[in-house]
């Protein structure tokens, strides 16, 4: 397994327009369910006069957990393609929402995922890339005499230090990449 994925930074844009119809496209970085729907929601109370909403969403750094919405457009002409371009980028911890206004002009179905794909592709080719790691949580409680041993460990790892107590008893949690997490519980565990 690998301990690396790519997802977008910040919100992008993306736009296509087809037969006088409009469609607007924007990518988020989301880690929840719960963000996807407060942001669809706004997007729905925002674009109250488009006639579609249509969306797609990947999550997870196993990219397991995904949606994609039609929206009211014919079955598999607006999300699909939406969440095909995420696939196709291999990104995750992303939404990408695309409203359609109407131009009063038929597109058909092959017309539809065309447009939609593009549109999607112009918010990801707008967003900033980033590859980030998956990590893991290392918590270590230890006497306070240990001190120079364990921070002589964490200088070499480098991991992150999320929080640290020193008391009668000191604990410190790291943050570490996933891959190295093992190594780094060995070399806590033999200074016991």
């Amino acid at each position: 397994m690998t301990d690396e994925f790519k997802t977008i930074a910040t919100t992008s844009e993306g736009y296509y327009t087809e037969k006088r119809s409009k469609f607007l496209a924007f990518a988020h970085h989301v880690q929840t369910v719960e963000e996807v729907k407060d942001i669809i929601a706004q997007y729905r109370k925002k674009y109250y006069d488009a006639r579609h909403v249509c969306y797609a969403y990947m999550l997870g750094a196993e990219r397991l957990e995904f949606r994609a919405n039609d929206d009211g457009e014919p079955s598999s002409t607006a999300g699909k393609p939406i969440l095909g371009q995420i696939n196709s980028n291999e990104l995750t911890d992303i939404l990408i929402v695309v409203v359609r206004y109407y131009g009063g002009v038929n597109l058909g179905t092959s017309g539809l995922i065309v447009a939609y794909r593009e549109a999607a592709a112009d918010a990801i080719a707008h967003a900033n890339i980033e590859t980030r790691q998956v990590e893991e949580i290392v918590k270590y409680s230890f006497a306070y005499p240990q001190m120079n041993d364990v921070m002589r460990i964490v200088k070499d790892m480098n991991p992150r230090i999320i929080s640290q107590t020193y008391d009668n008893t000191c604990e410190i949690v790291l943050s570490i990449r996933k891959s190295e997490a093992e190594q780094l519980r060995n070399r806590l565990k033999s200074l016991l």
